[in-house]
């Protein structure tokens, strides 16, 4: 997307220093990885907090980590930061600027792990009631309810046939007790990465200041006013959060938490510049 009316022009130093910072931690994090493999991101990333692998400083430090597997995440946060800040650098100030940025990225990882945590809940309680009381069928309905689309289907399959065509062997309950735990642990500990969240905060505050300032989306190639276009997005990550699938490995809801948070210290921004203004 492009800002065809973009705000004022001056220094961005924020901006600058915050995708130096994420540079450096994306080359970081790919020289890490090679000698001690998922480990930093386990220890960075941010984990929901019904994982074993949760940190009260993953709330922050996820912000600077993007997925060491594709630099477009990196590249496409790094351009919205760029485009939408820049200009709310330069209204805001600096100061202001970067409360709002960590406070709308802190957020969203609350909104998210909190929505995540209910998300989960369905999985954990059909997993608690199978392993108390095992069945070819409770372990059919796990599968088809809660397994996600990264397993080989196929083997699962193979594995049904097998113990429909021998329910009494006791070997195959055993198996089916170790793989339901092994998914509940995959799907609670998946980690979040990125500053997706702090940056749909920004999106929403460009919205607000200059909402009819022209951006025009890459696809479809599209000009829309600002104040449009926050609108669209928030209903699509919106539509896609409460879709829920399980196969689906972007956080909507961070993103919607981001902006939710936004939107709050906007208004009270406002509301505080109001009282400011009455004073003289």
């Amino acid at each position: 997307m492009n800002i065809l009316q973009p705000g004022r022009s001056g220094s961005s130093s924020v901006i600058r220093t915050l995708i130096i910072i994420n540079v450096i931690a994306y080359v970081l994090l790919l020289i890490a990885s090679e000698y001690a493999g998922n480990q930093p991101m386990k220890l960075l990333a941010l984990h929901n907090w019904l994982s074993p692998d949760f940190k009260p400083w993953q709330i922050i430090t996820h912000l600077f980590l993007h997925s060491t597997g594709g630099v477009f995440h990196l590249f496409f946060n790094m351009l919205a930061l760029w485009m939408f800040g820049s200009a709310l650098e330069q209204t805001w100030g600096a100061k202001r600027f970067t409360y709002y940025y960590f406070a709308c990225g802190i957020g969203a990882a609350l909104v998210h792990n909190t929505v995540v945590g209910f998300q989960l809940q369905p999985m954990i309680e059909a997993a608690d009631l199978y392993l108390s009381n095992p069945s070819y069928t409770l372990f059919e309905q796990f599968i088809s309810n809660h397994l996600p689309g990264s397993y080989d289907n196929a083997q699962i399959n193979d594995f049904l046939v097998a113990w429909y065509n021998d329910r009494l062997n006791p070997g195959y309950i055993t198996q089916s007790q170790v793989f339901v735990n092994d998914v509940v642990e995959f799907r609670t500990n998946i980690p979040t990465v990125g500053a997706s969240g702090a940056v749909y905060g920004l999106l929403l505050a460009f919205g607000m200041t200059f909402p009819n300032a022209m951006i025009l989306m890459l696809i479809p190639p599209i000009p829309m006013k600002a104040k449009y276009f926050v609108i669209v997005y928030g209903l699509i990550e919106l539509s896609m959060g409460l879709r829920n699938s399980i196969e689906d490995n972007v956080a909507h809801f961070a993103h919607l938490g981001g902006m939710v948070f936004g939107i709050l210290l906007i208004l009270y921004y406002k509301k505080l510049d109001r009282n400011k203004f009455r004073q003289f």
